[in-house]
């Protein structure tokens, strides 16, 4: 017995004095029943630290099944109840509008008579999900195409919705909501978001359904969200797992599945399965800045080849004020006080620190070598445009 609890204490403490690397190498358990290991004193100061698992995600969430897709409808109408913010005298369309619309319910009035400072024209727009049944109700945007200065207030009447083959799929009506105000009074005026377009949640009913057809024979096809061949091969291969010889990727963007004998009767369920499944996408390495808001996105792809980083922050101050220049006591006839600017520029460079990387550093490498030199995000942009024109940057530059 004090053998055994011996043996116990010394494994312990050679664990501790190594840093635990029989930890490190030990096979991680599945995601469902992954342990969590306490790191070894001195390694992480005794927080729990969960095992890093790989990065996977589902497939229904990086592809979309062909022939499942969103129609966009669109419709003009009239916004009505506005308190003096509509359209002006100028807009013919909006005029005519009304007298159109007060002939469908047999009222007849010269087009000199119309005021429609309470009126404003619109385009109705919205997107019909797939598989929307009539009754179903949809979201618009309605957005003023005449000279109104404001929509806040207004109702919409009841506006047909068409699509592309100019047929009727929905009608919007109800209170339209613009998130903000637009006031003015005596030439001051207050305004908050954007006053002349605005939302109608469930503002439509569906009247149409547009029928979705996402099988071709006994096949459906994904198509990726992102082309990568890599990640389509891992699509087939995972689909391959559970339905045998089912999956072959087409392109870079497709993978084509084939409906097995089982399941020609319960597509649906077919497609819940394979959705359900589990792959790793690739990631190219790229790097994406906007200059503009000073933004860098880095992929965790992103290798550098061995290089070494000198950064410097040279500015420049340059002052100018202006001194009051009086002639001195007993000084000859027409003299005159003038004004003398005074310049004064002041340079200032710090000492450049520098920053060496190894070959196959890490985008986390990169990060922690520039937060040492205290860059902001703008010098990082000139630091990268610098290491790709280098040819160490094994990445894609895409400047937005």
């Amino acid at each position: 017995m004090k053998k055994r609890l011996l043996r116990h204490v010394l494994t312990a403490a050679l664990l501790t004095a190594v840093g635990s690397p029989l930890l490190a190498q030990a096979p991680l358990a599945p995601p469902q029943t992954a342990p969590v290991v306490k790191s070894a004193p001195g390694a992480g100061g005794g927080a729990l630290m969960p095992p890093k698992l790989p990065f996977s995600v589902r497939i229904k969430d990086i592809t979309k099944v062909q022939g499942v897709r969103d129609n966009q409808l669109v419709g003009f109408g009239l916004v009505i109840g506005l308190d003096g913010t509509g359209d002006s005298q100028s807009t013919t369309f909006t005029v005519q509008a009304i007298i159109n619309l007060l002939a469908r319910f047999g009222i007849t009035v010269p087009a000199g008579r119309v005021r429609v400072n309470n009126v404003a024209a619109v385009m109705v727009t919205a997107n019909l999900p797939p598989f929307a049944k009539p009754g179903d109700r949809i979201d618009v945007i309605v957005s003023s195409i005449g000279d109104a200065k404001s929509l806040q207030g207004g109702t919409l009447l009841q506006t047909p919705l068409q699509g592309a083959d100019n047929q009727v799929y929905a009608v919007a009506q109800g209170a339209v909501s613009i998130g903000g105000f637009n006031f003015e009074q005596s030439g001051t005026s207050a305004q908050k978001n954007h006053t002349t377009v605005g939302r109608i949640p469930d503002g439509a009913l569906v009247e149409q359904l547009v029928p979705m057809n996402f099988v071709a024979g006994d096949s459906v096809v994904l198509s990726l969200a992102q082309n990568d061949f890599t990640t389509a091969q891992r699509i087939a291969d995972a689909i391959n797992a559970k339905f045998p010889n089912a999956a072959e990727p087409v392109d870079a963007g497709t993978v084509s599945v084939k409906i097995p004998d089982t399941h020609r009767a319960r597509v649906v369920q077919f497609l819940s399965e394979i959705g359900g499944l589990t792959v790793e996408p690739d990631m190219p390495a790229r790097i994406v800045i906007n200059e503009r808001t000073g933004t860098v996105v880095l992929g965790n792809q992103v290798r550098i080849a061995p290089v070494a980083v000198a950064h410097g922050n040279l500015s420049v101050e340059v002052k100018t004020t202006f001194e009051v220049v009086q002639p001195p006591p007993l000084a000859p006839k027409g003299a005159e006080t003038v004004v003398v600017p005074q310049t004064q520029i002041k340079v200032k460079e710090p000492p450049a620190r520098l920053l060496e990387l190894g070959g196959g550093a890490t985008i986390g490498d990169l990060v922690k070598g520039l937060n040492a030199l205290g860059v902001t995000p703008r010098d990082m942009i000139a630091i990268l445009q610098a290491i790709k024109n280098a040819g160490a940057l094994q990445a894609s530059l895409e400047i937005m």
